[in-house]
């Protein structure tokens, strides 16, 4: 969702290729004039929107777009909704907002009418937004509310975070910063457009410089290979997930294919990894098949960005990086005292003009999010040479064993170095003695196996540069074979 300024600056780029899609390649200027017909069909007649709530769910595209700059010039706020989602999750979130208007392309316009029916709103296809009469751009300020977006709900139902065009505009400026954007680049699309990354960090951030954004429709590893290795396309951002198959896709090609991907990859200046933690067996695959260190960075809903690895130098794997330009950012304990020192674990508290406005409607939670200005994220992380490094969510992620304090996600990354295993993850087993044991449930590569004893040899030695203690090691009894191999998923007690 763009800020106003973003529509503004638009004006400046008229002529330029803004987007290419399905539909076509068009300009600023087209996208200036169909945001204008969209903002005449929400107001049918009547002023300003005055920040009413417009929900709306269409594909990426020219027309996602315009009607996401169609709701800003309207005076509206917009709340996207995810295509995945089943019509209750729909329901919740235009109902909770109490959204005035319901926008919905064909494919879902039978049931986003009852949707918009059931709380009392009204109802427009696209084709239908996208035919109004031309208005004049909204007066809205600042500080005004420009989009909600969702939570993803892990503890309890999804909060809708209030981001103004202030906040949003200061999202897309430290970005534009600190990964160097210009009219010149040009980047591939493949995100949803429902949470910040798809929305802020890459659609966004181009329009704002007046480059190129290519949207394509759906994920495609070997046409998105293609465009990664044409030569034109400059700047490429995504979850570790899309590098994964990405990576499984090129393995899977043949030579001459492998060949011309990796030759024409390495023209991109730029390449981002975000939204997850990337698995250094992931990061190193693809610095091999494109000489690129995939560039990592910190941020969630409610912040925007606020850490990132350098453009120009040490990416180093398993690290965040430092605070973006313009975002403060410090460590607390559980005191609630600062952490100054390198290598202690801390919650990690952010503030600065990105941060959200509040939840939607829910000032309880909003007075809960703060401490004296400071947003409180619930990751726990270290610093290291100045250099962050997550740990994970204190919630979740961070099992509190024997008196340590062990990362889920850095014995994820561990693990995904053995050549046996595919996927992994790991969990805190409660435990009476120790509090919680950490459970790994571990998927194998087609015809692998992994022999337990060699497993906690290799795994000792690699997890001690995590710092986790050695006397954690557990010779845990588990279901084996004849052979005494592990041949399918197993829950294995590595640690106690």
């Amino acid at each position: 969702m763009p800020s106003l300024e973003l529509i503004r600056r638009a004006q400046g780029h008229a002529g330029r290729t803004a987007l290419v899609a399905s539909e076509g390649a068009f300009t600023y200027r087209d996208l200036l004039d169909a945001a204008a017909r969209v903002a005449g069909a929400l107001r049918g007649g009547s002023g300003d929107l005055r920040g009413a709530r417009i929900a709306y769910l269409v594909p990426s595209g020219f027309k996602h777009v315009a009607i996401q700059w169609g709701i800003a010039w309207a005076g509206g706020v917009a709340v996207p909704l995810c295509e995945q989602h089943p019509k209750p999750e729909w329901l919740y979130a235009a109902g909770l907002v109490r959204a005035s208007i319901v926008i919905s392309h064909p494919a879902t316009e039978a049931v986003l009418r009852e949707v918009a029916q059931e709380i009392g709103a009204s109802f427009l296809s696209t084709d239908q937004a996208l035919s109004g009469h031309p208005v004049t751009q909204s007066t809205s300020g600042p500080g005004d509310p420009a989009m909600i977006l969702f939570t993803s709900g892990t503890t309890g139902k999804p909060k809708g975070v209030v981001h103004t065009h202030r906040s949003v505009a200061a999202q897309i400026e430290t970005m534009i910063d600190a990964w160097g954007w210009s009219a010149d680049d040009r980047i591939v699309h493949v995100l949803p457009l429902h949470h910040t990354h798809g929305l802020i960090n890459v659609l966004s951030c181009a329009l704002w410089t007046g480059a190129t954004c290519e949207m394509l429709p759906k994920f495609d590893a070997g046409k998105l290979w293609d465009r990664l290795s044409s030569g034109e396309v400059t700047v490429f951002m995504a979850v570790p997930t899309i590098y994964a198959r990405l990576i499984k896709a090129w393995e899977e090609a043949p030579p001459e294919r492998r060949e011309a991907w990796s030759a024409g990859a390495r023209n991109l200046r730029l390449m981002v990894s975000g939204s997850a933690a990337l698995p250094e067996s992931v990061l190193e695959r693809w610095r091999e098949l494109t000489v690129h260190t995939l560039l990592e960075r910190y941020g969630m809903t409610e912040i925007g960005m606020a850490l990132s690895n350098p453009l120009h130098g040490e990416r180093r794997p398993g690290h965040v990086g430092a605070p973006m330009p313009g975002v403060e950012v410090r460590l607390i304990d559980e005191q609630n005292q600062p952490i100054d020192e390198d290598e202690k674990p801390g919650e990690i508290q952010v503030r600065g003009p990105n941060l959200f406005k509040e939840y939607w409607e829910n000032a309880e939670a909003t007075r809960a999010a703060f401490a004296e200005g400071w947003f409180k994220t619930g990751d726990i992380a270290v610093r290291d040479r100045s250099s962050f490094r997550i740990l994970g969510r204190n919630s979740v992620d961070i099992i509190k064993t024997g008196g340590y304090k062990v990362s889920a996600l850095e014995i994820e990354s561990a693990l995904l170095q053995h050549p046996a295993i595919a996927e992994c993850a790991v969990v805190g087993v409660p435990d009476p003695e120790w509090g919680e044991r950490v459970g790994a449930a571990a998927v194998l590569r087609a015809g692998a196996v992994l022999d337990l004893d060699a497993l906690r040899g290799w795994a000792k030695e690699r997890l001690a540069a995590y710092k986790v203690p050695s006397r954690l090691l557990l010779a845990a009894e588990l279901p084996r074979n004849a052979m005494g191999k592990l041949t399918k998923p197993e829950i294995v007690k590595l640690f106690k």
